[in-house]
């Protein structure tokens, strides 16, 4: 950690120089756990005002600015209902998703503080080309910009430059440090990722001719969950959605419980491994999954204020429908799509897939004339999203599914 002097009278200087950097190392320190904490527990705003004090109290750190703009971009992520889609749902491809549209004033702060991070690291890297701090946070930043310009930019050949970069100043760290764990998650991700682009994709000029292995990447990310300090928390919950993406749920539902234990308020964690039960074919422990957030949201549980009951009743519905309880499911799909005003409660991939469940519904009980208002009515929520574009879809042909279904 960069810490800087302190100004102090003449008669203390001797002992400010001594205490100033722990006392103010610890204060940093403290405001880093607390945001942390908050941000794991989906407490963005509160994560935020912690890492603007880390900030504050440390502004030539690279790595706090780097805290604050990852905030700011998974906040966006969390109100658009990214998170859940990707983790939860996992219905969405590493290319098509919904366009984040994040506030002028949040765009402009997250370029700053990226830009200043860079800068700081930059200037370390250039009187130390040796510097592992400082390579590895400027990775950070080029990650975090790519992210930004996959999700709000939606510019494809920016966000894969900015993240073969992040790679290369990563693999700089590895290199230098091999004991640097943290600087392999980016690594690992880069590799999965690339492994899982069509060669079009793959063609542009500075990824041509590396072609990624997702299973060397899957691979990586595990080395971080088991050796990483910072980034081990991050590889896991990497891990869990890994891991259904690969069809290995039973891996997964340990790291969840795990991760659950450690950030009791994080309920999309505890919506995720419903979605593990039900992928694994137990029901029960599914649907009690759901049964049990929807107690603790009565109970006033902390951080299920911010959780609306329309979630749970999309969740729970969409349980039933994989099950085959289609007249609950029907029940529960319809309680979240009653009133425009509880569909402002919610994200938009989850609204348009509440819709679309009730025409796959209709279909399934073979009544399409019901199914063709649903379909088009989750067109006309979301015409960007996933749900939208099968919908539109299934208006022309009917769903159908295979026995046993297939779970998602």
């Amino acid at each position: 950690m960069v810490l800087a002097a302190m100004n102090a009278p003449r008669l203390m200087l001797a002992v400010t120089l001594l205490l100033a950097p722990a006392l103010r190392g610890a204060d940093t320190a403290a405001f880093i756990e607390q945001g942390n904490d908050a941000f794991y527990n989906l407490d963005y705003d509160t994560a935020r005002a912690m890492y603007e004090k880390a900030v504050a109290a440390e502004p030539e750190n690279p790595k706090f600015h780097n805290y604050l703009a990852q905030s700011l971009l998974t906040k966006e992520m969390f109100r658009n209902g990214a998170l859940e889609s990707e983790l939860v749902s996992g219905n969405n491809s590493f290319i098509r998703r919904p366009k984040l549209e994040p506030p002028a004033d949040v765009e402009l702060r997250f370029f700053a503080e990226i830009d200043r991070a860079m800068a700081l690291s930059q200037a370390r890297i250039a009187k130390n080309p040796r510097d592992t701090f400082a390579l590895h946070h400027l990775s950070v930043s080029y990650a975090l910009r790519a992210n930004y310009g996959f999700l709000v930019r939606k510019s494809w050949r920016a966000s894969l430059y900015d993240s073969s970069l992040a790679r290369k100043y990563d693999a700089q760290v590895t290199e230098l440090d091999p004991n640097n764990y943290d600087a392999r998650l980016l690594q690992g991700g880069y590799d999965y990722i690339v492994g899982n682009l069509s060669w079009a994709m793959r063609a542009l000029g500075f990824i041509a001719g590396y072609h990624g292995d997702k299973m060397r990447g899957l691979h990586t990310i595990e080395e971080v969950a088991q050796k990483g300090n910072e980034n081990r928390i991050d590889a896991e919950i990497v891990l869990c959605a890994l891991y259904r993406r690969e069809g290995q749920a039973t891996r997964a539902v340990p790291l969840v419980s795990n991760l659950i234990q450690r950030f009791p308020r994080n309920y999309i964690l505890r919506f995720e491994i419903a979605q593990m039960f039900a992928s694994l074919g137990r029901r029960s422990e599914a649907l009690a999954a759901v049964a049990e957030i929807a107690r603790m949201k009565r109970a006033g549980a902390a951080g299920f204020d911010r959780l609306p009951w329309e979630k749970i009743y999309y969740e729970t519905g969409n349980l039933q429908f994989w099950f085959d309880d289609y007249d609950h499911a029907l029940e529960n799909l319809k309680k979240v799509t009653a009133s425009p005003e509880q569909l402002r409660e919610l994200d938009l991939n989850t609204g348009a897939l509440a819709f679309m469940r009730q025409g796959q519904i209709y279909d399934l009980q073979n009544r399409h004339n019901l199914a063709i208002p649903a379909y088009q009515q989750a067109v006309r929520f979301a015409p960007d999203a996933d749900a939208a574009r099968e919908s539109q879809h299934y208006i022309a042909t009917p769903y159908s599914r295979p026995h046993p279904p297939a779970h998602s």
